[in-house]
């Protein structure tokens, strides 16, 4: 199920699924790393929210929470096979 990047609980890991194609944060964004495919973890965030960090490619990335609403992913832990 594809969700928001605010939307994780902190310490889960997530596959980014969608970026914005357009804008120069989003720009910004994928030259750093953080494109469709690229396993992310959601580290913590601000006492009000407001940046988020997330564990991308080896390194901490810090991100305002309006560009991580745009950020679509889906977690990355599998169900167990049944």
């Amino acid at each position: 199920m594809m969700q928001n990047l605010t939307e994780l609980a902190f310490g889960a890991s997530a596959i980014v699924r969608d970026l914005p194609k357009q804008g120069t944060a989003f720009l910004r964004l994928r030259e750093m790393g953080l494109l469709p495919g690229t396993k992310i973890t959601f580290l913590r965030a601000a006492p009000l929210g407001d940046p988020l960090e997330i564990k991308v490619r080896g390194y901490n990335l810090t991100l305002r929470k309006s560009e991580a609403e745009h950020v679509m992913v889906e977690s990355a832990v599998q169900p167990p096979a049944v």
